[in-house]
């Protein structure tokens, strides 16, 4: 009877005023988040209850559901105690929430079971709250002749580990492992689940070696939830190991485990595998999902094989799968940066017609693509279209658009919509001012240039390398070489990246302007630096080394490239080219035989390539005579030796 009167005031209350808790209470609600988890071998004090009368009957234990099976006839029946809701209530995460616990349960005379704090701590109210979930489960912990169960420790770490708390996890973790509960299905379950939600993995082998010990069989729900904790902490092999084990065991790879194996492979880079993986997939009679297409589709379009992505995309539709916005964002990007802009836009009409809304940023990629291919006006129409559909352009959008401007000789109307950001106190874009300084640039504007490129470091737009190359492209190109050293000496000086490209068109002024030797230093600077060449840069300094007659130099310089894993192709071709249009015939199959004679080429190539050399150059009689004569793949003998005919033949008759 005293009982039922305790619930039934229990239930009908909504507040009540507490009294003053004894002096010997100490708010632990007032220490630090990461101080707040306690050893429980200190939750031993009994302080509180010191307080209680001798003429009062001892607390009772309540547990988190009321057995009602007594008073209905149906099967056995379990209702939410009444306890709960007034015991959530109180953990508002204040100051005084511990005092306020002491004196409800004091009040009512009850104690709270492991079963209700477990229940309690597995609530809603909790989920989200790390610190209050700590700070109940210490106060719990001190009730009188009170011991935490393994499934308290259970609900806390998954409290702590939905939150991200590591800290606080592993404090309770060291505490679990000290108390050798037994482990239990559920429980392994749970704490495979949240460890390998947040990739601790020692924990998690922990939890496994557990399972083995207890003679726990792993389920299909353990298994992907330990696979998935291997992956989040790139453990790829280890998860790879698991899923083989699982491939000959009794318990299959479902559709998750598949997903979790591919997204390992894709976060590790190995596209390869993750392609294997999903076509096996058919093979095991499992249907790869919406999950499956979008983890290879993100993986290939990181790694840049965008035709995959494509196909994957196209894939997806055959079967009927639902296509994500996200999906055809990544298609319409990956076939805009390779340039099929008109692939690009077929799917962007798809997804419009799927019900998909368009976002700005795929229109940007949109006309990023149909300006870079040279369809200026297609691009324009695209931009006057996303403003018809209510979609506000931003800077990155107006940047391209001025690119494309630029590019298409229309300066003017870039420096419009220029001006429109301008005005219109859009955040100055770094890309813009380039564009416009590369287009000045190319319009012999180059005072101009130079004007914007100060006005736009006192703005407070730090330059990157883009604008301080477009405007020593200009520079080299007008002739004004020093100013761009001098740019070149400000770039290093500011901490601003030197690129292959701003070498390259530095190389190639000074080489115009007979400067041989500092071209040859900054060649050799820019390898000092680790900045590998590219074919072109190559290109800018054997064409300045061929027409001041080093021809021999250039293809020393070619030949120590090799170890660095720089082959240029065209590059004998273009120093044959570069010869003969300068009317150094001689020199030219000077080079042709000594490039056959150390092996570097097959002679019939090089053969070709002087052929055409000389015809582009007007000298169509020799081009005539080499082609009807044996130079280069012929021989002539003297006596028992046998002498290829040599390309210089051609000139010394």
């Amino acid at each position: 009877m005293r009982r039922t009167l305790l619930l039934l005031r229990a239930s009908s209350s909504t507040h009540f005023l507490p009294p003053c808790p004894p002096s010997s209470y100490t708010n632990v609600g007032s220490s630090s988040k990461a101080s707040s988890f306690q050893s429980t071998s200190t939750f031993t004090s009994n302080s509180r209850w010191a307080g209680v009368t001798n003429s009062l009957p001892p607390p009772e234990w309540v547990e988190p559901f009321h057995d009602v099976s007594d008073v209905i006839s149906s099967p056995q029946r379990f209702d939410p105690s009444p306890w709960v809701p007034q015991i959530l209530n109180l953990l508002d995460g204040s100051p005084q929430m511990e005092h306020d616990l002491d004196s409800y349960c004091r009040k009512f005379l009850i104690k709270l079971s492991p079963n209700f704090v477990a229940y309690v701590l597995k609530s809603d109210n909790l989920r989200g709250n790390p610190e209050t979930a700590v700070r109940f489960f210490t106060w719990a912990s001190k009730q009188h002749k009170y011991h935490h169960k393994l499934e308290c420790y259970v609900c806390l770490i998954e409290v702590l580990c939905s939150c991200g708390d590591l800290d606080n996890v592993r404090c309770v973790v060291v505490e679990l492992k000290n108390m050798n509960f037994l482990m239990n299905s559920n429980a392994a379950n749970s704490l495979v689940k949240s460890f390998g939600s947040v990739g601790m993995v020692e924990e998690l082998l922990w939890v496994w070696r557990g399972m083995k010990e207890n003679g726990i069989e792993p389920s299909l729900y353990t298994y992907n939830f330990l696979m998935n904790g291997l992956v989040n902490s790139m453990f790829i092999e280890s998860a790879e190991r698991v899923f083989e084990v699982m491939e000959g065991g009794k318990i299959v790879p479902d559709i998750v485990t598949y997903n979790t194996m591919i997204k390992g492979y894709c976060k590790a880079g190995k596209m390869k595998k993750a392609m294997e993986r999903f076509r096996s997939m058919k093979e095991r009679n499992v249907d790869a999902d919406k999950i499956t297409y979008m983890t290879l589709m993100q993986g290939c379009y990181s790694e840049g094989d965008f035709d995959t992505c494509l196909s994957l995309y196209q894939e997806m539709r055959e079967k009927g799968i639902e296509v994500p916005s996200h999906a055809y964002s990544l298609v319409i990007n990956g076939l805009c940066k390779g340039g099929k802009c008109v692939v690009g836009f077929s799917v962007f009409e798809n997804m419009i017609q799927k019900g998909c809304k368009a976002n700005v940023a795929n229109y940007t990629a949109l006309i990023d693509s149909y300006a870079k291919c040279g369809c200026i006006e297609e691009a324009m129409k695209l931009f006057e279209r996303m403003k018809n559909d209510g979609l506000e352009p931003d800077g990155v959008t107006y940047g391209v658009i001025v690119n494309g401007l630029c590019k298409s000789g229309r300066l003017e109307e870039a420096m419009e919509y220029f001006q429109f950001c301008q005005d219109s106190g859009m955040a100055d874009n770094a890309m813009m001012y380039s564009s416009l300084m590369d287009g000045l640039g190319k319009a012999g504007r180059v005072d101009e240039a130079e004007r914007l490129f100060e006005k736009m470091i006192q703005k407070g737009c730090p330059p990157d390398s883009y604008c301080y190359n477009a405007l020593i492209d200009a520079l080299t190109k007008c002739g004004k070489t020093e100013e761009a050293l001098a740019l070149f000496e400000r770039m290093d000086a500011e901490g601003c990246d030197q690129t292959v490209y701003t070498y390259t068109m530095l190389i190639d002024g000074l080489f115009k302007e007979h400067r041989n030797e500092e071209a040859l230093k900054l060649w050799d600077m820019m390898i000092d630096k680790g900045i590998t060449p590219t074919a072109a840069s190559f290109r800018a300094l054997s064409i300045g080394l061929c027409l001041s007659g080093k021809v021999a130099r250039a293809c020393k310089i070619l030949d120590d490239l090799a170890p660095m894993g720089v082959i240029p192709e065209t590059a004998f071709e273009d120093m044959i080219n570069v010869l003969c249009k300068a009317g150094r015939v001689k020199e030219a199959c000077k080079l042709a035989d000594g490039i056959v004679d150390r092996g570097r080429e097959i002679p019939g190539k090089i053969r070709t390539v002087l052929i055409n050399a000389l015809r582009k150059t007007g000298n169509g009689d020799l081009a005539m005579k080499l082609m009807h004569s044996k130079i280069g793949i012929g021989y002539d003998r003297w006596g028992s030796v046998k002498k290829r005919v040599k390309f210089r033949l051609l000139v010394d008759i």
